[in-house]
């Protein structure tokens, strides 16, 4: 074959087969570009409110993208946080499912909502069996960029009595104060101190009976955990560490029935947690809200609060808050 018929040979496929792509074709790409962008504005973390016939429970999820495929975690009514085996958006719908396994319910909890404004409004079938309504706000990212002041230390415990603490509900095995320290009643309720803080300082003395199970909540919000008997369990979930989040490193011995101390600094989501003079959580990012919170509402002050709901007896004395000013 001649040169220039081979070059009007190519001429001819070149003009020929190039075919314009099909409308459906091209609607479909701009679909697949529109579901991209809806997924996109579900992404980050999320203070989830679920709102119960007899009282609203925080929750906590956060939304990823990971190769083209969303992956969530989350944190329920309680429990730590644990990745959702089914999350997607579909039509600007957000659909996520919560195992009956972790929420003790009959069947899985399947939540779905959508973006009104900067919220999230939304359904999820109740354990109980009815339609619970829910709304989510975007986590603050509490990001601070100026050292602290500090204010003056505050005691927190008069080594008398449980002035200043109450309950979280009524008709629990009681928690007493016995020799100056206050002690935990073990399945009992939970123990609240009636001040609320932003950014502090904590130095607190505690003693953990054998095979006991008890937590510091740091904003009424953020649990980190003490215990002698969760050997088993995940590190996150050991003494000093934010329960489902951040683990001790290094991690102490347990001791029980021996005095130990913490020194915790919590500013904004950062934190550092010394054990007994060892720093074993060094200025790490808290995600969100674990476990047994009081709310989600993570940009605002919240109390100290003591866990009692676990077994076996923990003691705390010489309780002192330093406030960020």
């Amino acid at each position: 074959m001649k040169f220039s018929k081979i070059i009007f040979a190519a001429a001819i496929a070149l003009i020929f087969g190039y075919v314009p792509a099909p409308a459906h074709a091209a609607a479909a790409l701009r679909t697949v570009a529109s579901s991209d962008v809806a997924a996109s504005q579900f992404l980050g973390r999320w203070d989830l409110t679920l709102k119960a016939p007899d009282r609203e429970w925080p929750s906590w999820i956060e939304i990823t993208e990971d190769g083209g495929q969303l992956k969530a975690r989350m944190t329920s009514r309680w429990g730590n946080a644990r990745p959702l085996p089914k999350v997607e958006v579909s039509d600007g719908k957000l659909t996520f499912v919560s195992p009956k396994e972790e929420e003790d319910s009959k069947s899985d909890l399947v939540f779905e909502g959508k973006l009104t404004g900067k919220n999230l409004i939304g359904t999820v079938n109740g354990p109980d069996g009815t339609t619970w309504h829910w709304v989510g706000n975007r986590a603050p990212a509490l990001v601070h960029t100026r050292t602290p002041q500090w204010g003056k230390p505050v005691q927190l415990f008069n080594g008398k009595d449980l002035t200043g603490w109450h309950p979280d509900k009524p008709g629990a095995p009681e928690w007493t104060v016995q020799n100056g320290t206050i002690v935990s009643p073990g399945h009992g309720h939970e123990l609240i101190n009636d001040r609320k803080f932003q950014d502090f300082k904590l130095h607190i003395e505690f003693n953990c009976g054998k095979d006991a199970n008890s937590g510091v909540y740091l904003r009424g919000r953020y649990e980190v955990q003490i215990e002698t008997e969760s050997q088993a369990e995940p590190p996150s979930h050991h003494t000093g560490g934010v329960y489902g989040f951040i683990a001790p490193s290094p991690e102490l011995p347990r001791t029980p029935d021996v005095w130990q101390t913490f020194d915790i600094t919590l500013i904004g989501r950062k934190l550092t947690v010394v054990q007994n003079g060892t720093t074993i959580i060094n200025d790490q990012e808290i995600p969100g809200i674990t476990g047994g919170a009081l709310d989600s509402h993570e940009a605002t002050p919240g109390p100290l609060y003591f866990q009692g709901s676990e077994k076996g007896h923990v003691a705390f004395r010489n309780i002192v808050v330093t406030p960020a000013t």
